[in-house]
């Protein structure tokens, strides 16, 4: 169930925003009452968007004893990157948040990211107890992998140099299911795995000589998607394919301004991929995109 973790990223957008517009304000002890009050504020957040996602989206399926689902061969595995997409952005949320109340930056480092993965848990536990879905094994080894994706490069870089990116495109494949691929923009961008690429975009400045605003991004995804497996695609008359990407990407956050409110918005606006000129590669040929989103 991999579109309900967007949620969680969007409610942690405000704590990340203030922790990216204030570093100026950390300091080298930990401040106890920003971290109290950062904490109590984040576990009510964390709690009711919890309730809410519980009402949207268990609300009309029955509750049974806690089971597990192995869905590794659904969705072509995207559901399953989105998954790393979210945990590696809690962990740097987490992080930034820490970082601000104090804490030093290599132990925020390995908390945010095991908070990343920590925060997800109790939605697979959800997912258990539900008839419709059930807990899966895949899902968290990918929340696993975007918090050490998160991890790893502080570790080695100090500093994140490959970002997860996301970009979206409807497609006609929605119309043929809208119950399950969604019936509008905002459901489609959630459902429908056939619109959703994932990015990797490299800081290439960081590695070698090139412009510090310009990156180069790696994306995958995946059409024909109708149904979940391949199985049932293959009876229903659809086929599926996985897409490889190669582009051109933007970083944001080279942009220099003294303003905080356009700092946090470039920072947000940088987890999306821009659109760009674009290389495709799959089994039904390779395509060139002008701009391709």
């Amino acid at each position: 169930m991999g579109s309900s973790k967007f949620f969680l990223v969007l409610f942690l957008i405000p704590a990340l925003s203030y922790a990216q517009q204030s570093d100026s304000l950390q300091t080298s002890t930990v401040n106890k009452k920003r971290l109290y009050t950062s904490t109590a504020v984040a576990s009510v957040g964390y709690g009711v968007t919890l309730l809410a996602l519980n009402n949207l989206w268990y609300k009309n399926s029955p509750r049974e004893d806690f089971h597990f689902f192995n869905d590794n061969n659904e969705w072509r595995q995207v559901d399953k990157v989105g998954h790393a997409f979210s945990a590696f952005y809690i962990s740097q949320g987490a992080s930034l948040g820490l970082q601000w109340c104090g804490v030093k930056e290599k132990k925020s480092n390995w908390i945010g990211a095991l908070t990343g993965f920590l925060v997800l848990v109790p939605i697979e536990i959800l997912d258990g107890y539900s008839s419709a879905y059930g807990a899966s094994t895949g899902d968290l080894i990918a929340d696993a992998g975007g918090a050490l994706l998160f991890w790893g490069q502080t570790a080695l870089w100090n500093k994140p140099r490959i970002y997860p990116k996301f970009s979206f495109h409807q497609t006609s494949f929605a119309d043929l299911r809208p119950n399950v691929l969604g019936d509008t923009f905002t459901s489609q961008l959630l459902k429908d795995y056939n619109g959703q690429t994932y990015w990797l975009s490299f800081d290439m400045d960081k590695f070698i000589r090139f412009p510090k605003w310009l990156n180069l991004a790696v994306g995958y995804g995946a059409e024909g998607m109708v149904y979940a497996n391949e199985q049932s695609n293959n009876l229903n008359g659809y086929k599926a394919y996985r897409q490889y990407y190669f582009s051109l990407d933007l970083d944001l956050t080279a942009i220099k301004t003294k303003s905080k409110a356009v700092r946090s918005l470039l920072f947000f606006a940088n987890m999306i991929k821009i659109p760009a000129p674009t290389l495709e590669f799959s089994t039904e040929g390779t395509r060139f995109h002008f701009l391709y989103f």
